[in-house]
């Protein structure tokens, strides 16, 4: 049996997640489903990967992105491409669901557990939430909880081959248990915020979380 000193310090991130297993979750957050709820209701399975944006597609090579990670947290990050896939890299396998009632199963994707963002900038303990900027102008919002789940990422790769340009290269967020318009594309910058502030489809009467399984597509549902 290991000796008390020989566990890793406690640390603000630790305490969240006690915080988050005490309430029902599993470690970083995400909400524990049986398999036969695997397709959320109202959606349907395709093969396919629909592209659905704003209409513009930044051209953002790898060479000339960056990401900046800001607000109410201890260490602000300013990464390259370099410096980001310099990281502890991960590979997980999940499923998709669009608001658009469109379900793809077993995505593979390549990047960094938003587990590792979090145990690097260090977000204050008055941080609750969390702002996805992307360079096409997009921003959409999350609960901190929500994107620490454990299987969400910032990914750079799917299927493993680099994400194209109109999959949201060179990087985009990936939250598999909430509506893919969460899983901001072309990811810019990430703000983390101690109030809720609402992105581009929140305003515009879109469902402020997006659980698909609560069929959460709009915001009077």
């Amino acid at each position: 049996m290991a000796d008390d000193n020989d566990l890793p310090p406690e640390s603000k991130l630790t305490r969240t997640k006690e915080k988050w297993a005490r309430e029902g979750r599993f470690l970083t957050g995400k909400i524990s489903r049986p398999e036969d709820r695997r397709l959320p209701p109202g959606q349907h399975l395709t093969r396919d990967w629909p592209v659905l944006d704003l209409g513009v597609v930044p051209p953002v090579s790898r060479e000339r992105w960056r990401l900046d990670v800001y607000g109410a947290i201890d260490n602000p990050v300013f990464w390259t491409f370099a410096e980001f896939s310099a990281q502890p890299q991960v590979h997980f396998t999940s499923d998709v669901h669009c608001v658009t009632t469109w379900s793809r199963y077993d995505n593979q994707w390549q990047g960094l557990a938003t587990g590792e963002l979090l145990a690097a900038c260090q977000p204050r303990d008055d941080a609750r939430f969390v702002v996805l900027h992307s360079y096409d102008g997009y921003t959409t919002n999350v609960a901190l909880e929500d994107f620490a789940a454990e299987d969400a990422l910032l990914a750079h790769s799917w299927s493993g081959e680099p994400l194209s340009d109109e999959h949201g290269g060179p990087v985009r967020l990936v939250v598999p248990h909430l509506y893919f318009w969460k899983s901001a594309k072309w990811l810019q910058a990430i703000e983390f915020l101690t109030e809720d502030a609402p992105g581009y489809w929140e305003v515009r009467g879109y469902h402020n979380r997006g659980d698909p399984w609560a069929e959460q597509r709009y915001s009077g549902d």
